[in-house]
Order: C-alpha cells, then structure tokens, then sequence
C-alpha cells in the first residue's frame, strides 16, 4: 500500500462536527416532521459546506447513522455479555433489537433508498446480526442455558419476522411477549 492509498487521518474538530452532525441528523430524522439538511447543519452549529464534506448526500447520511446504530446494537451483545448471564443477554439484545428496528421505521424511505444503492445491503447487516446473536448463543451453550441446537440466522429471521408483523403504534408490549416465547424455546430446559 503506498502512502496515496492510506486514508489522512481525520483532525479532533471534524470528528466532533461529525458527530454532532450524526446525533442531530438522528433526532430530526425521528420526529414527524420533515427536515432539510441545512436545518441539521444549523441545529449542529455548522455550515452546510461542513456537512455535504461528511455526507454529499441524503442518503449517505441516512447510510452513516444506520452503520453507526447496526455497530452499537452489535457491540452490545458483548457488553451484555459481561454484565449478564447468556439467556438474560440474549433476551435484552432482542430488546434493543427491538430499538433499533423501530428507528428503522421511523425513515424507512431513506434507508429503502440507501439499501437500494448498495451503499449497504441488507445481507451485509443480516451477518453483522448473526455474529452478534452467534456470540451469545455459544456463550449460552457453554454456560449450559441455552440450546445448542439454535442457529443465529433463525433468531435474527425471527426477530425480523416479529418486527415486521408488529404494529408499529403499540405493538413493543406484544413483541416483548413474543420475545419471552422464544426465549421459552431457545432455553435449555433445567434438570
């Protein structure tokens, strides 16, 4: 690799405006009301030049803030981990599976266009997805809690199934039971 081809190190005051720029972008992509790129620029305290030299586009924004939320709902199977036995992480991953979907719906518009760019493909967050699911599930055959017969590509595909049949007014406190359903069956039974 020559030195042409390293990526320049990106300067402390660029990385926060980045920041900034994705944390305001995620709140006003949340509400209802449709928002411009110069109002998220305004409300981070930038120009619109900083923003469009991070993002050139709607959707490439869209595409970082999804990216960043995958990366964060993925880590935290590992935290959880450490903070919890297996069967209880798994099932406090699905509810923040659950967060992170439910964002999703919020701009489902940008991200249908953002996954149909290819920017990033839906199969590409299903393995992020199961990496994450598959640590817990091994964690959980080890501790002897959870089965060793459950695959993580049939939880994620689950979950996803679940979301998508959910109402998205209302319907948290019925995917929180159907959650409990599937931990009934994913579980080890006790002795």
């Amino acid at each position: 690799m020559s030195s042409r081809d390293t990526p320049k190190p990106i300067r402390a005051d660029a990385a926060r405006n980045r920041t900034r720029l994705l944390d305001a972008a995620r709140i006003a992509f949340a509400s209802e009301a449709p928002v411009s790129l110069k109002q998220i620029a305004r409300d981070t305290g930038v120009g619109i030049a900083t923003l469009y030299r991070h993002f050139p586009t709607r959707e490439a924004l869209v595409e970082a803030i999804y990216q960043q939320e995958l990366a964060q709902l993925c880590a935290s199977a590992e935290a959880l981990l450490n903070a919890k036995d297996p069967a209880d992480a798994l099932r406090s991953w699905m509810d923040r599976f659950a967060d992170y979907a439910s964002t999703k719906r919020e701009t489902t518009d940008a991200l249908r266009a953002v996954l149909a760019s290819d920017i990033a493909t839906a199969s590409q967050t299903r393995v992020q997805l199961c990496a994450a699911v598959q640590a817990i599930l091994d964690a959980g055959t080890a501790a002897g809690t959870l089965r060793d017969v459950v695959r993580a590509e049939d939880i994620v595909s689950i979950l996803v199934g679940m979301f998508a049949t959910t109402s998205p007014t209302g319907g948290h406190d019925q995917l929180g039971r159907m959650f409990d359903l599937l931990m009934d069956a994913v579980r080890h039974p006790a002795p």
